[in-house]
């Protein structure tokens, strides 16, 4: 049976959940600029959906 010491050092796992935090934090990046993007569009959208109708 492990002991308490070998369990806490040991490391295995923890790349992999690194990794998922930097693409978790790059796509909530990716989400809030297309958002704000989005909305500083949207007044342009508007305009040529007014004149196309």
């Amino acid at each position: 049976m492990r002991s308490l010491k070998d369990f806490l050092s040991d490391e295995t796992g923890a790349t992999a959940v690194e990794y998922a935090l930097i693409a978790s934090g790059i796509g909530l990046v990716i989400f809030a600029a297309i958002n704000g993007l989005g909305t500083a569009l949207a007044p342009y959208f508007e305009r040529a959906q007014t004149a196309l109708q």
